[in-house]
């Protein structure tokens, strides 16, 4: 009964941290971004609301909740509501099976910094983004208005599209690993001495084309192209409801994606890898801190490469964006998979 309470109390923990990273960093990197994106196009960005502007993310939380609450005439509002909950809520699950570490020990009691290690930890992550499509779908819909569903259409077709190319894309990882545990596929990297990035080139490309589609960031932003759709798909929300799509899409799935990418490509905690000869790690003196420093950077850096690609790319046609994925992206996916999997017997043997 006693380890009942403890598994319970340290459950609750992981979930309050969980849901601080991606709400709190979350509205927070709304910041991160205009101040990437000001750099990039050389001018200053917020400065106004605090030192540089970080108090920014809190004005503009307080702006989007005091604004008017509109409706529109002949939606559906239950839908209307329903598409907020399907974007919002699985996007945050996805946190449950990152490993921001290893196993530690406090007090006696061994901690895994993961919510929950299932052995089908990738599987729960690809089924919770597919939900993803039917929050757009229903924001469309519900909204009763042309520019809105022809938007979510758009979005939509992109998101089919590059769920099956970005699945496809991990199965190189899986079949090096021989596991469906995100904790796990960071063991077997620390215990073969190998980031599979060094082995796996493709399929991370193929990976970031597919989670910049996932997120609507540039080239892949035709549901929301301004001169076309004014915002898109959320176009008939206000206030924070009108907020929480752009938080969701653009940034709860951005550090969910780059985290899932880490695990995958990076080795996770793990520091600097020399291929088949071990790690270095630069970052020693911080101790038991080091791996979870790893982590924070490796995500944050693949983020900002995320951004900075946003803020350059030109933007693509749809029928390019649908062409690319089923007619490249899947063909090498497909063509990394035959590889890999003639290949990793010989390479682990």
């Amino acid at each position: 009964m006693h380890s009942f309470w403890v598994d319970l109390l340290v459950a609750l923990i992981k979930m309050v941290v969980i849901l601080l990273i991606a709400l709190g960093i979350g509205a927070f990197l709304t910041w991160v971004e205009r101040k990437v994106a000001a750099h990039i196009q050389r001018r200053p960005g917020p400065m106004v609301v605090g030192w540089h502007g970080l108090l920014q993310p809190l004005a503009d939380g307080l702006k989007l909740l005091t604004k008017e609450d509109l409706f529109p005439r002949h939606g559906d509002k239950f839908l209307y509501h329903l598409a907020i909950i399907l974007a919002l809520v699985p996007a945050t699950l996805v946190f449950s099976v990152v490993p921001f570490g290893p196993e530690f020990e406090v007090f006696g009691y061994k901690v895994k910094p993961i919510l929950s290690d299932v052995n089908v930890g990738l599987l729960l992550v690809f089924a919770l983004g597919s939900m993803a499509v039917y929050a757009v779908a229903l924001a469309g819909w519900a909204s009763n208005s042309k520019y809105p569903l022809i938007a979510s259409m758009r979005k939509a077709g992109v998101l089919v599209s590059y769920e099956v190319v970005i699945t496809f894309a991990v199965m190189g990882p899986i079949i090096l690993a021989g596991t469906l545990s995100t904790y796990e596929i960071v063991q077997k990297q620390i215990e073969q001495k190998l980031w599979y990035i060094w082995v796996q080139p493709i399929a991370f490309v193929v990976y970031m084309f597919a989670a910049l589609a996932e997120m609507g960031r540039v080239p892949f932003d035709v549901q929301e192209a301004e001169a076309e759709l004014v915002t898109g798909f959320t176009v008939e929300y206000g206030g924070m409801k009108f907020g929480l799509f752009p938080l969701v899409e653009w940034y709860i799935e951005g550090l969910t994606l780059s985290a899932i990418a880490v695990v995958l490509f990076f080795g996770g905690w793990s520091p600097i890898n020399i291929p088949f000869v071990g790690f270095v790690d630069p970052l020693f003196f911080l101790g038991p801190l080091s791996p979870f420093v790893w982590f924070i950077l490796k995500t944050t850096a693949l983020f900002l490469f995320i951004l900075w690609l946003h803020w350059t790319l030109p933007r693509y046609r749809i029928d390019q964006i649908t062409q690319n994925a089923w007619k490249i992206m899947l063909p090498l996916t497909l063509f990394n998979i035959v590889i890999t999997a003639v290949l990793a017997p010989i390479v682990w043997r």
